[in-house]
Parts: structure tokens; C-alpha cells; sequence
């Protein structure tokens, strides 16, 4: 039985809604061992008939056979399978890969086989030195001889050991001496093989044809067999798909095979990467900015660089404890005193009242106006640069006497304060008149007493009852008076109405103090009992109404209870575009955090989240436009290729490989220049590059930024592979070669 028998077989090319016949009617047996030479002039189909015989080129009338199987059904899967299993290919114009070896080429063949690189060393080695080549091994062909490149061409189509070898005009381009070698080499491996020559040169290969076919104007005219040749079993190639390392490994090689591809592709992806980078960090700094709009219901200062902070295990704050977190990188400074930030204080005498929140004055080295304190009882006030009144009136401000109260109306220290430096803050709009108050350590320390009493509760019992603040059926508060003895208290005349006798005089009294973050008691003494007549008398103070539901206790345990180190203290970062990383450096450390651009409330925030949603899509959009313009930029270098991947499936890769092939090439380009860039990051964040464009657009990039960018440029380029695979890829492998050839 015939290897190949073609059955009353026609080929025909349409072109502009003509018709062109390639060959018509044609009847034909082929078996092995044959060295068979089809001859004729230019335009007689014979080499469309050897095309249609190696199944590069498809027919439509009649039957072909192979080994008996008909494929008038293949598709172009099907001849992707014949020609791997049953076809090995010599062309005129030698399809070698010319930024390919001598070595590599030969390779190339066997490796989409399925074969691993160092199990076919030896094979390839073998095969140069049968065609002569074993000096050129590692040459590249394009700088062979035309004789040695056909030698080169000869030992791949061997290389794949199939049972047809099928050559299109192989001497055309050689030179006489050259093409009785290689039509001798080709006559020594015909013995075991099917041989198809065509030829225009009868000439050259008469001395070794088994038989001759000529054609002429698309029909056999003469088919003559000169010489017997001996049965040859029929074989067909055993098929393996090519390794995922082999693909790897191709197209690696091809990234690199021709520097002029890989500079101007490598330019290209860069500049792509550099534009989203450009485009998304445009994106983010707009989101960023937008989250320092809002505020907050329970702070008042909600600044964007704030950072609460408490201990995870609710202790305060140790002296080397707060040093430490000062000298963290990218803090500004450490306000111990959280809670005053968060409160408002007034300052008022008869003629101005200044309030606002308040914060150590040991913090302020310049004022605007005036000096710098020199005792407890001076404070700096800042307020805005439009303040009329202050602008208008600063000298007569200054050495005036005030009275502080808290913001419970309580005055918080009876001694009269005076103003001696004023700060303008240029970040105060023009309605925005509260002020900032800046204290000494004294005046702090009473305030923050009032505030831990403000913050906590104060748990009063005496004689099995408990009295709390938090409990309205029976108002106190507690407060110091020098005029008590140290383990005293003095109550107010009330709470006889809880003792035995209703005199509670020299009764123990108990009282304690509970908020979120410590407890403490103190064991008192009753001394006495105060009322209208004898309050004077017994605390030295005037105002009986505005004392008449208060404890009193001597100063000492007053400061036991109230006076405590900082539970909760605020930081104010430098860069906030830095404040993951700081905020997880300080988390790491053994603290709560609370960051508060993170619990701002945006009540025109649905309006923000629109446009968000818009500029996600315009960002989409130039994106997508961004593609176009790398896909056609891409497109025209990538043209030099379309040869490259004719000839690889030529040799018998499948479309699926080609293109996997082309992907591989594409995702290692950008893969180069999308870690050349994030390189350039590195280098510009360690100072040892200087750019401040690079420097600016990564600012406020964190670790899930750099992987979606990645994702996207991944995206991108295997869309621009698989668009221009689909280009190129959607004809026949010979109707694409025609066209690129």
C-alpha cells in the first residue's frame, strides 16, 4: 500500500472573486523508498502540489490518502498532525532561523517533539557532523554560505526522523558544487525514506531519481519510473507535546535572539509600565486626597497626620516608652496629653476669650508675637492669621490676666493666667475661629487631674452605702483643700443623713476610681461636715453654691487618685503618605492604633464614591486606549516575526504552541521591564537614584498597588499577544507563509 495516494485530487486559490487552479485531476502513488523528482516549468503547480502532499496547503476536489487513511475531513488540526508525524521539509529559500545557530536550529525541530534538551545532545551533534557543519555548530546561519544553510535545513528535516522528506527547488539558490552535494546527501537518506524533489533543474538530480513527474499548466503529463527500489516498512513518528521548560526556554532565547527586537519591545513595555504606574499613582493621590475630607463626632481634632495610641495591655506610658515612639521614623511629635486635644478650653477674661484645644507649651520654640514663657502661669495662644480682633489689639493681649476652665465650666486653676506669645497658623480659614492654647507642665498637670475625673467614675461608701457619679440620686464631686489633713475628708452636711446619729463625723469613708484604663481607692477619715454657716470657715473658700455637693480631701490623696501617667497619647506623623508603615512599626511595638484619617465621616461621601466610580472607569478607558497604542506600536516590530512562527509550525509545532510561544516572548519582556522599573524604585527609596518624578508617583504605593499594577501589565500583554496571535494564526500555515514570506 501506497504512503501517499492522491485520487482525482485539485487545488484552487481564490483571490477577488476569481478562481486560479493550482492543479487539476491529479492521480498519484507514492511509496517509500522512492527518490521521486517532479519537474516543470514556473506556474505548472508543482510546487502547490508538493505543498498539498506535505500538508502545508489544503486541496478541494478529490481524495488524498495516507496510508490509506482518506483526509479530504482534516482540518488544520488534523494537518498539524500529519506534519509532525509524517513530514519533514526543505525549502528553496532554507526557513532557518537566522538569529539561530547551526546547533539551535537543528534543536529547535526536535524539542517541539516533546524530547528533553540533554536526552537529544548527542542526536544533534550527530546530524551536523553527517552534513559536514560540525566547525559551524555554534555559528549563527545568517552567516552560512547558501550550501551550508541547505545543509543546516537538510539535518532539521532529518532531525525529526518522519518517513517523508519533501524538498521545494533545495539547489535553486546554490552554487553547482554545492547542489551535487546536497542532492547526493539527500539521495543517501532516500533509502529508507520517501524523497520528494521539485525541481526546475532535471539536470542535477537525474543521476539519482527512482522516478520522474512532470507537470505542466496544473496537470501530470509524464509520470516515469527509472529504477526499482526495495520495500521500505512505513513508519510514523511517535508524538510527544513539547515541555513547559522547552517552551520556557524558547522563548527566553527568543527575547534575547535579536537585540534590535529586544530594545525597541523592552522600550515599549517600559514606557507602558511608566504610564500606568503614572496613571494609577494619579488615581490613588486623588483617592488619598480625598480621605482627609470629613470629620468626626468625638474628636475635635481630626487632624489627617493624628494617630491615637494606647498600650495593648491598657498600662501607661513609660518615660523611655514615649522617647522611644518620638524617635520613630516619620514622627513629628508626641502629644501625652491625648485628651486635651479633644477637649476645649476657654481663656476668657471681661474684654477677649480665646478657646480651643490645649497642648505643652514645651513644644513651641517660636512665636510670632511676643516671647517665649518664663513662668507656669504664661501660655501661648495660636489662632488664625485673619483674626481681626487679635491682629488688631496683640499688644494690649499680651501680660493680660485670664482664668482657665475646662470644658465642663470648671476653672482649672485658681491662679490667674497671662498670654505672653501669640502663633498665627496660616491653615485656619477665615471662619475658622477656634483657637489652639499651648500650657506649662503645671497647668497640664491640674488639668489632666480634671480629666481623669471627668473620664472616669468616683465611687464614694460610707456605712454600707455606695454612692457613685454615676448615679443622680445623689450628686458629688470631689475636689483638694489645703485646710485638710492627710487621711481626712470633709463632707458636706447631706450625708449625715447615711450615718449613725446622722453625723458621720470620724466614720472611715472610702473612695475609688474606675475608668477604661486604671482603678485606684483611698481610705479616708470623716473630720467633719460642712453647711452654709460654717463653710468658710471650714475650707477658706467664699462661693458655698457653686461647693455644696463637693467632697474635699487633702491634696496628697487628691494626687494619688487623679494625677497618673498617659494612658493615651496622640502622634502627629510627617508624611502621611508614609503611614502604613509607620502605623505598623508602632503596632509592632506593643501598641493599639487608630489612624484618623480611617474614622473620619464624609457626609457627601455617596457624591465622592460617584467620583471614584468615574475615575476608575476613565482610568479603565485610558488603559484601554493605552493598549491600542502598545498593541500597533508592537505589532510593527513584531512583524519581522510572522516568518519565524510560520516556520516553527512548519517544523511542527501546532497553532496552540505558536502562540504560547509568542505569549512566553511577550510576558518575559514585560516581566524585564516592569522589574527594571520597581529596580529604579528601590534605587531612588534607598537615595542612592535621584528622582523625584519616580519618587512622587510611587509615594503612596504600598505592596497590593505593585501586585495589581503587575496583574494589569500581565493582562495587557497577553492581550496584545493573543490579539495579534488571532491576526496571525487565522489562516493556514502556508496561506500566513505566502503573506509574510
Amino acid at each position: 500500500m501506497s504512503i501517499i495516494k492522491l485520487k482525482n485530487v485539485s487545488k484552487f486559490y481564490y483571490n477577488k472573486n476569481t478562481i486560479a487552479s493550482g492543479f487539476n485531476k491529479v492521480n498519484l502513488d507514492l511509496d517509500m523508498g522512492e527518490f521521486v523528482v517532479i519537474t516543470g516549468e514556473s506556474g505548472s503547480g508543482k510546487s502547490t502540489l508538493l505543498n498539498v502532499i506535505s500538508g502545508l496547503d489544503s486541496y478541494e476536489e478529490g481524495e488524498m490518502y495516507i496510508n490509506g487513511e482518506e483526509t479530504s475531513h482534516y482540518t488544520e488540526v488534523d494537518y498539524e498532525l500529519y506534519r509532525r508525524r509524517y513530514i519533514g521539509n526543505i525549502f528553496q529559500h532554507f526557513n532557518l532561523i537566522n538569529s539561530y545557530t547551526v546547533y539551535q536550529n537543528i534543536e529547535l525541530a526536535l524539542l517541539f517533539n516533546g524530547n528533553k534538551k540533554k536526552e537529544i545532545r548527542g542526536k544533534i551533534l550527530d546530524l551536523i557532523k553527517t552534513v559536514g557543519l560540525s566547525k559551524y555548530k555554534n555559528t549563527k546561519v545568517s552567516k552560512l554560505s547558501g550550501g551550508q544553510k541547505q545543509r543546516v535545513a537538510i539535518a532539521r528535516a532529518l532531525a525529526k526522523d518522519t518517513p517523508i522528506i519533501v524538498a521545494d527547488e533545495p539547489t535553486g539558490n546554490l552554487d553547482v558544487k554545492s547542489a551535487v552535494s546536497i542532492m547526493k546527501l539527500l539521495h543517501d537518506i532516500s533509502s529508507e525514506k520517501l524523497v520528494v524533489i521539485v525541481t526546475h533543474n532535471y539536470e542535477q538530480v537525474k543521476d539519482y531519481a527512482t522516478r520522474v513527474i512532470s507537470m505542466h499548466d496544473g496537470k501530470i503529463i509524464e509520470d516515469k519510473k527509472l529504477k526499482p527500489v526495495k520495500e521500505v516498512k512505513t513508519h510514523s513518528l511517535e508524538l510527544r507535546n513539547i515541555i513547559f521548560g522547552n517552551k520556557l526556554l524558547l522563548g527566553l532565547r527568543n527575547v534575547f535572539n535579536i537585540k534590535v527586537k529586544f530594545v525597541l519591545l523592552f522600550l515599549v513595555y517600559f514606557f507602558l509600565t511608566i504610564i500606568v504606574f503614572s496613571e494609577y499613582s494619579s488615581l490613588r493621590k486623588i483617592n488619598y486626597d480625598q480621605s482627609d475630607f470629613g470629620f468626626n463626632y468625638y474628636f475635635s481634632d481630626y487632624s489627617a497626620n493624628r494617630v491615637i495610641m494606647n498600650k495593648k495591655d491598657k498600662t501607661s506610658f513609660s518615660y523611655e516608652e514615649l522617647e522611644n515612639i518620638k524617635n520613630t521614623d516619620n514622627v513629628e511629635s508626641v502629644v501625652e496629653d491625648d485628651l486635651f486635644l479633644d477637649s476645649i478650653f476657654s481663656l476668657y477674661n471681661d474684654e477677649i476669650y480665646f478657646s480651643g484645644p490645649a497642648s505643652n507649651i514645651q513644644s513651641i520654640h517660636k512665636v510670632d508675637i511676643g516671647k517665649l514663657p518664663e513662668n507656669d502661669n504664661e501660655v501661648i495662644v495660636e489662632v488664625s492669621e485673619y483674626d481681626y480682633y487679635v491682629d488688631t489689639y496683640k499688644e494690649e493681649l499680651l501680660n493680660k490676666e485670664f482664668t482657665l476652665r475646662n470644658d465642663t465650666n470648671n476653672i482649672v486653676k485658681d491662679e490667674k493666667l497671662k498670654i505672653c506669645g501669640i502663633i498665627y497658623n496660616n491653615d485656619y480659614s477665615i471662619y475658622d475661629m477656634n483657637n489652639k492654647l499651648y500650657l506649662s507642665n503645671t497647668v497640664m498637670n491640674e488639668m489632666r487631674k480634671g480629666n481623669n475625673i471627668f473620664y472616669s467614675t468616683i465611687e464614694l461608701s460610707i456605712n454600707n452605702h455606695i454612692f457613685s457619679t454615676q448615679d443622680y440620686n445623689f450628686l458629688f464631686t470631689v475636689k483638694p483643700n489645703s485646710k485638710v489633713n492627710d487621711g481626712e475628708v470633709l463632707v458636706m452636711q447631706e450625708l449625715n443623713n447615711y450615718c449613725k446619729n446622722y453625723n458621720c463625723t470620724g466614720d472611715p469613708l472610702n473612695i475609688k476610681i474606675k475608668n477604661i484604663y486604671y482603678e485606684d481607692a483611698v481610705d479616708l477619715k470623716v473630720k467633719n461636715y460642712y453647711k452654709k454657716d460654717n463653710f468658710n470657715y471650714l475650707t477658706g473658700l467664699k462661693n458655698y453654691e457653686e461647693n455644696a455637693s463637693t467632697i474635699f480631701m487633702n491634696e496628697n490623696d487628691y494626687n494619688r487618685l487623679f494625677t497618673k501617667d498617659s494612658y493615651q497619647i496622640s502622634v502627629f506623623l510627617s508624611d502621611t503618605k508614609k503611614s502604613s508603615e509607620t502605623i505598623n512599626t508602632l503596632e509592632s511595638s506593643g501598641y493599639n492604633t487608630i489612624y484618623m484619617r480611617d474614622i473620619l465621616v464624609d457626609e457627601i461621601g455617596e457624591f465622592r464614591g460617584i467620583i471614584k466610580i468615574i475615575r476608575g472607569v476613565m482610568f479603565l478607558i485610558a488603559t484601554i486606549v493605552l493598549f491600542f497604542i502598545s498593541y500597533f506600536i508592537i505589532k510593527i516590530i513584531l512583524k519581522s516575526r510572522n516568518v519565524y512562527f510560520s516556520t516553527i509550525r512548519i517544523l511542527g509545532s501546532t497553532k496552540k504552541q505558536a502562540k504560547q510561544l509568542l505569549s512566553i516572548e511577550l510576558l518575559l519582556d514585560i516581566n524585564i521591564a516592569y522589574f527594571v522599573f520597581i529596580l529604579l524604585v528601590v534605587l531612588v527609596k534607598s537615595n542612592l537614584l535621584n528622582s523625584d518624578y519616580i519618587k512622587d508617583m510611587v509615594t503612596y504605593f504600598g505592596i497590593i498597588d505593585y501586585i495589581l499594577i503587575y496583574i494589569v501589565l500581565t493582562i495587557m500583554s497577553l492581550l496584545i499577544s493573543n490579539r495579534y496571535a488571532h491576526k496571525l494564526f487565522k489562516n493556514s500555515v502556508m496561506s500566513t507563509y505566502r503573506e509574510e514570506a
